[in-house]
């Protein structure tokens, strides 16, 4: 009789490294951390094919505004330092951040999240995350995606996306076309480097081989390289109740200097000034320990400015104490010029 021959024998997806146990533990893991997000208008949520979700009664015209976007080589950090409970604010954070500034209040969210071996507790982390920040946006997690993929990434390793959708009046979409020489370039801000830039952060860390435990401004490094990205929806939502906001600008990859004149329009440039506001440890940190130039760190980092808000300066008071109250730290960092011919958008004195 001859030998069994293994190649024969049957095979299961778990062979294959796809364990659908796991997956469906991590749906009964995470349901209890996205119903805390949902709202009255979500007709159905996580668990089905598509989620349902009615446009409020409020709006009169809606428009909807979408977003998408990842956290990043913040994710290599995560993996390596064993770190993953603030990632997921990170991710809800660029999209909401994002769609904030058309003047869109963020309705929903969906997250993909892929691996090639799903560790249940890791994925649960970091979804715990991403309720978290849709609680502090105010929109519901509404689905997603979880993919093992084995070959595709190594173990211990995912990658994230996110989608956010919000909803603006058409009549008050928030576009930078009523911008003026004179308005005020107010500046809020952000909790760290949020998530832009860390390429070059890792690189710097490399190099100076830091003690992650390094007293930094009052936290340890690991702390101030980790720290959520902030989520001003609420804030900057309650302001656009009570004041014309002209333009709004979410300080991520490219910095100040790239990222504020996507809002103006091209007659104009916003003289920002450096003095006005602390540069946080973190950059100043960053900054020695990797020699970056001023100019680079303009347009690489946030520098400690997560969200720019312009407004009439007739308004520009009251916004600083709007915000304030909301728990902001809010400064006044610049003016709207008129643009010289050969002139940058956006220039850091």
């Amino acid at each position: 009789m001859a030998a069994s021959n293994s190649s024969s024998s049957p095979l299961t997806y778990r062979d294959a490294g796809v364990d659908i146990d796991a997956g469906d533990a991590l749906v009964e893991r995470i349901k209890p951390a996205a119903k805390r997000t949902m709202r009255p208008e979500v007709l159905a949520g996580i668990g089905g094919f598509g989620a349902l979700f009615e446009i409020s009664k409020k709006f009169r015209e809606p428009v909807l505004v979408s977003g998408t976007d990842g956290v990043g080589t913040k994710l290599k950090l995560a993996f390596q330092w064993n770190r993953h409970d603030t990632v997921g604010q990170d991710l809800v954070a660029m999209s909401v951040n994002d769609i904030l500034v058309q003047g869109a209040e963020p309705l929903f969210f969906l997250d993909y999240f892929a691996c090639g071996r799903l560790d249940v507790n890791t994925a649960a982390t970091v979804v715990e995350g991403i309720a978290k920040g849709c609680e502090l946006a105010g929109c519901a997690l509404i689905g997603g995606e979880t993919a093992e993929m084995p070959s595709m990434y190594p173990d211990g390793e995912y990658d994230l996306a996110g989608f956010a959708v919000g909803a603006v009046e058409k009549s008050e979409i928030i576009d930078g076309k009523s911008i003026r020489p004179g308005d005020v370039v107010l500046g809020l801000a952000s909790s760290g480097a949020h998530s832009n830039g860390y390429s070059l952060i890792r690189k710097i860390i490399e190099r100076a081989q830091p003690d992650l435990k390094m007293d930094l401004g009052g936290v340890p490094l690991a702390d101030a390289v980790m720290a959520p990205t902030r989520i001003y929806v609420r804030s900057l939502l309650a302001l656009m109740q009570a004041i014309r906001v002209k333009g709004m600008a979410h300080i991520t990859g490219g910095g100040l200097t790239e990222n504020i004149p996507r809002v103006l329009p091209e007659h104009l440039t916003a003289v920002i000034e450096r003095s006005e506001w602390p540069l946080p440890p973190l950059f100043k940190w960053l900054q020695t320990e990797g020699q970056v130039a001023d100019a680079e760190m303009h347009r690489v980092f946030n520098c400690g400015i997560g969200m720019v808000v312009i407004v009439a300066e007739a308004d520009a008071g009251a916004a600083m104490q709007l915000l304030s109250a909301a728990g902001e730290q809010v400064y006044h960092i610049g003016l709207i010029k008129t643009r010289e011919e050969g002139q940058a958008q956006a220039i850091v004195v």
